[in-house]
């Protein structure tokens, strides 16, 4: 049985110094109901896959929660299954924490929202309203508008005309992005809400460029002014970096890397603190454009866009009060990531001075790709349950057939006559579907891996007949049979899937843009 750890006992670790790592393993939608201050969200579903970039270090503490300690404790034994030697589970979970008042908090990326919020107080961070854009846009202003979210949000949807400039890219390309540009041009900044508008505005600001303005509440305010907005844009291509902008880009870097406390390395100093993975958790990341990682990174570094990095901070460093190290091509990116993280409260933040090219000076290789490392425990759990090609899966007349992926995936498709059983709550619900242990229970999900977990589940709790449907419903759907769509026999509305952006309704939007602006209240005194 996992050990378990008191309210008291956890608040001690949250305003101590030593490392450890909060993990909520509930849906997304209960955790952005409420969850503790200083939780970060893996789903229990997700474990296998997310624990290792998440706790690269097996004996750092983890400590796992969710609303009765039910969920938590069976994520526990889990962790403790794959090799993780320091695992707790709150004791009485979440519900137990607040009847001993212990705080909560809302919503999703909070650290990094609330630090958003704050910036954009603390520093007068200018913004332009959707309406008054829309009028200098119509009046043929000299405007250029960036879109710094992830290219792929940007394709989907974006303000017209904007161009595609990712937050970490935003101080390296300006210089060559407004060299041709009027004096008195106005460069628009703009996210899908509020904080990598914030983010990037500020980065233009402190660099001192004149007339830059955030578009206050991004594509969410754009839509909700009732202007439509573009789809399929294909602006993605950033401009050639000429050593002109390099050098304002590093300039810039060096600056605020002292002023703000991040410490450089070079390739002695990352391979001394490399060392210190095999006794503590440290964070290596690398803040490129995904086709610049794929072309050759350090080994060990995980591939994190910069602006993504700042905008999802608690998921980069699950873990607390330990060393997280950027990496770039040179150092401008690196360092502006790391003074972000500095801002933030991290202490121990570093930078890769010459990036990979420093690395390889001195005399090491580098990786190419992006790698896909198997979820922990994965050939353990095929190896429990037997697979089952397409054409063998029998009827839901026949054995129980259960979906253990997304809510989501389950509506796109699932077998006909399968029941949505979500892998979190696998244990508590399978009694509903299979009474029997000795019954023929058929697991499936989108790509059989999932699956693979449930069914091992399912075979260690006393499940004697149990399958999985090989490849998962990928492997259904190409094999040409029938499909049922939408949410059969789902009586709740799931928790599993929380929407983003211009999915939410205008008035999700409505509430989440004041939620947002809230967090920064506290600042304006």
């Amino acid at each position: 049985m996992p050990a378990t750890i008191s309210p008291q006992s956890l608040d001690a670790l949250l305003k101590g110094n030593s490392q450890f790592a909060l993990i909520d393993v509930r849906d997304p939608g209960e955790y952005n109901n409420a969850h503790i201050p200083g939780a970060s969200l893996i789903p229990r579903g997700d474990l296998e896959a997310q624990i290792a970039a998440a706790v690269p270090h097996i004996a750092t503490p983890v400590v796992l929660c969710d609303d009765d300690a039910r969920r938590a404790t069976l994520a526990a034994a889990t962790l403790e299954r794959i090799g993780y030697s320091d695992v707790s589970a709150l004791d009485g979970g979440i519900n137990r924490w607040v009847t001993q008042e212990y705080p909560t908090e809302w919503g999703v990326n909070v650290p990094s929202k609330d630090f958003g919020e704050r910036v954009e107080v603390v520093h007068g961070v200018p913004e332009i309203d959707a309406v008054e854009l829309r009028e200098r846009i119509e009046r043929g202003d000299d405007l250029v508008i960036l879109d710094t979210r992830t290219p792929e949000e940007y394709q989907r949807l974006c303000i017209p005309g904007g161009r595609s400039v990712p937050g970490a890219e935003l101080a390296l390309r300006i210089t060559d992005i407004t060299k041709d540009l009027n004096d008195d041009a106005t460069v628009v900044i703009n996210c899908a809400g509020r904080t990598r508008s914030i983010i990037g505005t500020r980065v233009l600001q402190r660099m001192g460029l004149p007339n830059v303005v955030g578009l206050k509440n991004g594509t969410a305010g754009w839509s909700l002014a009732g202007y439509g907005l573009e789809a399929g844009a294909d602006r993605v291509e950033l401009p050639t970096l000429t050593d002109e902008g390099i050098a304002a880009a590093e300039a810039y870097a060096d600056r605020i890397a002292a002023e703000d406390g991040v410490r450089y390395l070079d390739a002695d100093g990352l391979r001394a603190l490399m060392a210190r993975r095999s006794d503590e958790t440290v964070y290596l990341v690398d803040v490129r454009t995904s086709a610049e990682y794929a072309d050759g990174h350090i080994p060990g570094f995980r591939w994190f866009a910069g602006g993504q990095a700042v905008q999802r901070s608690d998921e980069v460093a699950v873990v607390k009060n330990c060393p997280i190290v950027f990496c770039c091509d040179g150092r401008a990116r690196a360092a502006i990531t790391a003074s972000w993280y500095r801002q933030m409260g991290h202490e121990q933040v570093y930078a890769v001075r010459g990036g990979i090219s420093e690395w390889q000076r001195g005399g090491h290789s580098l990786e190419q790709g992006h790698s896909q490392s198997q979820p922990l425990g994965l050939d353990e759990a095929r190896g429990k349950v037997r697979a089952l090609a397409a054409a063998h899966i029998p009827s839901a007349s026949d054995a129980a057939i259960i979906f253990v992926g997304t809510s989501q995936q389950f509506a796109e498709a699932h077998v006909p006559g399968s029941r949505w059983t979500p892998r979190g709550w696998l244990e508590v619900e399978i009694a509903d579907v299979a009474p029997d242990k000795g019954s023929p229970v058929v697991v499936t999900c989108a790509d059989g891996i999932g699956s693979a977990f449930a069914a091992a589940t399912l075979v260690d709790s006393g499940y004697s007949d149990v399958a999985v449907l090989d490849g998962g419903m990928n492997a259904w759907q190409k094999a040409g049979v029938a499909v049922e769509q939408g949410l059969t026999g789902v009586m709740s509305a799931p928790a599993d899937m929380l929407p983003a952006g211009t999915d939410r309704s205008f008035a999700d939007m409505m509430n989440y843009l004041r939620w947002e602006e809230e967090l920064g209240r506290k600042y304006e005194a």
